[in-house]
Protein backbone atom coordinates (compact mmCIF):
# COMPACT_ATOMS: atom_id res chain seq x y z
CA UNK A 1 0.00 0.00 0.00
CA UNK A 2 2.90 2.31 0.77
CA UNK A 3 4.33 1.76 -2.68
CA UNK A 4 0.73 2.78 -4.28
CA UNK A 5 0.61 5.81 -2.41
CA UNK A 6 4.94 6.98 -3.21
CA UNK A 7 3.47 6.45 -6.76
CA UNK A 8 0.56 8.02 -6.86
CA UNK A 9 2.69 11.11 -5.46
CA UNK A 10 5.85 10.83 -7.64
CA UNK A 11 3.65 11.03 -11.02
CA UNK A 12 2.30 13.86 -10.93
CA UNK A 13 5.23 15.54 -9.30
CA UNK A 14 7.44 14.11 -12.13
CA UNK A 15 4.46 15.16 -14.53
CA UNK A 16 4.16 18.63 -13.37
CA UNK A 17 8.85 18.44 -13.41
CA UNK A 18 7.91 18.05 -17.25
CA UNK A 19 5.58 20.42 -18.28
CA UNK A 20 6.93 23.41 -16.55
CA UNK A 21 10.32 23.10 -18.18
CA UNK A 22 10.54 26.21 -20.51
CA UNK A 23 11.86 25.85 -23.93
CA UNK A 24 12.95 29.06 -24.63
CA UNK A 25 16.30 29.86 -22.61
CA UNK A 26 16.49 32.43 -20.39
CA UNK A 27 12.70 33.36 -20.02
CA UNK A 28 10.46 32.27 -17.38
CA UNK A 29 6.63 31.41 -17.11
CA UNK A 30 4.42 34.43 -17.89
CA UNK A 31 7.45 35.90 -19.35
CA UNK A 32 6.33 37.68 -23.01
CA UNK A 33 9.25 38.25 -25.29
CA UNK A 34 10.00 41.89 -26.83
CA UNK A 35 11.82 42.48 -29.72
CA UNK A 36 14.74 44.85 -28.87
CA UNK A 37 14.96 47.24 -31.85
CA UNK A 38 18.13 48.91 -30.41
CA UNK A 39 19.76 46.14 -30.59
CA UNK A 40 23.43 45.66 -32.35
CA UNK A 41 23.45 42.57 -34.37
CA UNK A 42 25.99 41.36 -37.47
CA UNK A 43 24.90 39.86 -40.52
CA UNK A 44 24.81 35.81 -41.47
CA UNK A 45 27.46 34.33 -39.81
CA UNK A 46 29.09 37.24 -37.82
CA UNK A 47 29.70 39.00 -41.90
CA UNK A 48 28.61 42.12 -42.48
CA UNK A 49 25.96 43.91 -40.43
CA UNK A 50 22.07 43.78 -40.10
CA UNK A 51 21.30 47.51 -39.05
CA UNK A 52 19.20 48.04 -41.88
CA UNK A 53 21.35 50.60 -43.34
CA UNK A 54 22.16 48.96 -46.33
CA UNK A 55 17.86 48.59 -46.94
CA UNK A 56 17.37 52.61 -46.79
CA UNK A 57 17.58 53.37 -42.62
CA UNK A 58 20.35 55.85 -43.20
CA UNK A 59 21.06 58.28 -45.65
CA UNK A 60 24.53 59.94 -47.25
CA UNK A 61 23.91 63.27 -48.72
CA UNK A 62 27.08 64.65 -50.03
CA UNK A 63 26.42 68.69 -49.45
CA UNK A 64 27.19 71.16 -52.17
CA UNK A 65 26.31 68.46 -54.97
CA UNK A 66 22.93 68.12 -56.78
CA UNK A 67 23.36 64.12 -57.33
CA UNK A 68 21.58 62.12 -54.52
CA UNK A 69 24.52 59.87 -52.72
CA UNK A 70 22.52 56.90 -51.49
CA UNK A 71 20.52 54.10 -51.41
CA UNK A 72 17.36 54.17 -54.10
CA UNK A 73 15.17 53.92 -51.00
CA UNK A 74 15.96 57.09 -49.66
CA UNK A 75 16.37 58.79 -52.40
CA UNK A 76 14.10 61.97 -52.19
CA UNK A 77 13.20 62.49 -55.95
CA UNK A 78 12.29 58.53 -56.06
CA UNK A 79 8.88 57.46 -55.49
CA UNK A 80 10.40 54.64 -53.36
CA UNK A 81 11.28 57.08 -50.72
CA UNK A 82 7.50 57.55 -49.82
CA UNK A 83 6.38 54.23 -47.78
CA UNK A 84 3.16 55.25 -46.77
CA UNK A 85 -0.33 54.80 -48.27
CA UNK A 86 -3.28 56.79 -46.74
CA UNK A 87 -6.73 55.68 -47.14
CA UNK A 88 -10.11 57.26 -46.66
CA UNK A 89 -12.36 56.83 -44.08
CA UNK A 90 -13.59 53.49 -43.76
CA UNK A 91 -12.14 52.68 -46.68
CA UNK A 92 -9.47 50.02 -47.81
CA UNK A 93 -9.53 51.29 -51.92
CA UNK A 94 -6.15 52.38 -52.82
CA UNK A 95 -6.56 56.19 -53.83
CA UNK A 96 -5.36 57.05 -57.77
CA UNK A 97 -2.61 59.19 -56.48
CA UNK A 98 -0.58 56.30 -54.71
CA UNK A 99 -0.79 54.19 -57.63
CA UNK A 100 2.64 55.86 -59.04
CA UNK A 101 3.94 55.02 -55.98
CA UNK A 102 3.20 51.40 -55.27
CA UNK A 103 4.14 50.53 -58.98
CA UNK A 104 7.54 51.58 -58.05
CA UNK A 105 7.62 49.79 -54.93
CA UNK A 106 6.55 46.54 -56.88
CA UNK A 107 9.22 46.87 -59.56
CA UNK A 108 11.70 47.51 -57.16
CA UNK A 109 10.85 44.21 -55.22
CA UNK A 110 10.53 42.17 -58.37
CA UNK A 111 14.00 42.95 -58.95
CA UNK A 112 14.90 42.35 -55.78
CA UNK A 113 13.51 39.10 -54.90
CA UNK A 114 15.09 38.41 -51.90
CA UNK A 115 14.07 41.70 -50.14
CA UNK A 116 11.13 41.37 -47.71
CA UNK A 117 8.23 43.86 -46.48
CA UNK A 118 6.22 44.11 -43.60
CA UNK A 119 2.73 46.11 -44.91
CA UNK A 120 1.54 47.29 -41.21
CA UNK A 121 -2.14 48.58 -41.85
CA UNK A 122 -3.19 51.43 -39.31
CA UNK A 123 -6.75 52.97 -38.49
CA UNK A 124 -8.45 55.96 -37.04
CA UNK A 125 -9.65 55.68 -33.52
CA UNK A 126 -13.18 55.52 -34.74
CA UNK A 127 -14.44 51.72 -34.73
CA UNK A 128 -14.28 48.97 -32.10
CA UNK A 129 -11.07 47.41 -31.83
CA UNK A 130 -11.93 44.51 -33.23
CA UNK A 131 -13.41 46.41 -36.31
CA UNK A 132 -10.16 48.55 -36.65
CA UNK A 133 -7.80 45.71 -36.30
CA UNK A 134 -9.61 43.66 -39.28
CA UNK A 135 -9.42 47.28 -41.69
CA UNK A 136 -6.29 47.61 -41.21
CA UNK A 137 -5.73 44.07 -42.16
CA UNK A 138 -7.45 44.36 -45.48
CA UNK A 139 -5.85 47.60 -46.14
CA UNK A 140 -2.26 46.07 -46.06
CA UNK A 141 -4.04 43.17 -47.90
CA UNK A 142 -5.09 45.43 -50.48
CA UNK A 143 -1.52 46.83 -51.44
CA UNK A 144 0.23 43.39 -51.13
CA UNK A 145 -2.44 42.13 -53.87
CA UNK A 146 -1.52 45.21 -55.57
CA UNK A 147 2.09 44.91 -55.54
CA UNK A 148 1.49 41.29 -56.39
CA UNK A 149 -0.11 41.85 -59.54
CA UNK A 150 2.77 43.83 -60.97
CA UNK A 151 5.21 41.58 -60.32
CA UNK A 152 6.17 41.50 -56.56
CA UNK A 153 5.94 37.50 -55.04
CA UNK A 154 4.46 36.61 -51.75
CA UNK A 155 6.88 35.15 -50.18
CA UNK A 156 8.48 38.98 -50.16
CA UNK A 157 5.54 39.72 -47.51
CA UNK A 158 4.78 40.17 -43.86
CA UNK A 159 1.28 41.17 -43.17
CA UNK A 160 0.30 42.99 -39.71
CA UNK A 161 -2.68 45.30 -38.77
CA UNK A 162 -2.19 47.46 -35.55
CA UNK A 163 -5.75 48.99 -36.13
CA UNK A 164 -6.20 51.79 -33.87
CA UNK A 165 -2.65 51.11 -31.65
CA UNK A 166 0.04 52.88 -33.25
CA UNK A 167 -1.59 56.02 -34.48
CA UNK A 168 0.88 58.59 -36.02
CA UNK A 169 -0.88 61.47 -35.11
CA UNK A 170 -2.37 62.22 -31.99
CA UNK A 171 -5.92 64.13 -31.90
CA UNK A 172 -9.38 63.49 -32.43
CA UNK A 173 -10.07 65.72 -35.27
CA UNK A 174 -10.34 64.86 -39.16
CA UNK A 175 -6.62 66.12 -39.61
CA UNK A 176 -4.89 63.42 -37.17
CA UNK A 177 -7.93 60.89 -38.54
CA UNK A 178 -6.34 61.05 -42.18
CA UNK A 179 -2.66 60.40 -40.87
CA UNK A 180 -3.70 58.06 -39.38
CA UNK A 181 -5.62 56.04 -42.01
CA UNK A 182 -2.59 54.23 -42.97
CA UNK A 183 -0.50 51.22 -44.85
CA UNK A 184 3.13 51.80 -43.55
CA UNK A 185 5.34 49.69 -46.25
CA UNK A 186 8.56 48.79 -44.21
CA UNK A 187 11.80 47.03 -45.55
CA UNK A 188 12.81 44.39 -43.85
CA UNK A 189 16.38 43.01 -45.78
CA UNK A 190 17.15 39.83 -47.13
Amino acid sequence: MKKLKLFAVLVPLLWLAACSSTPNKGMNEGDVAVEDLSAQTTGVNGQGNADGSEYGSETQVVVGEDDYQGNELNDPSNPLSNRVVYFEYDSANVRPEDQATLQAHAAYLAKHPNVTVRLEGHTDERGSREYNLALGERRALSIRQILMLQGADISQFQVTSFGEERPAVEGSDEAAWAQNRRVEIVYLGR
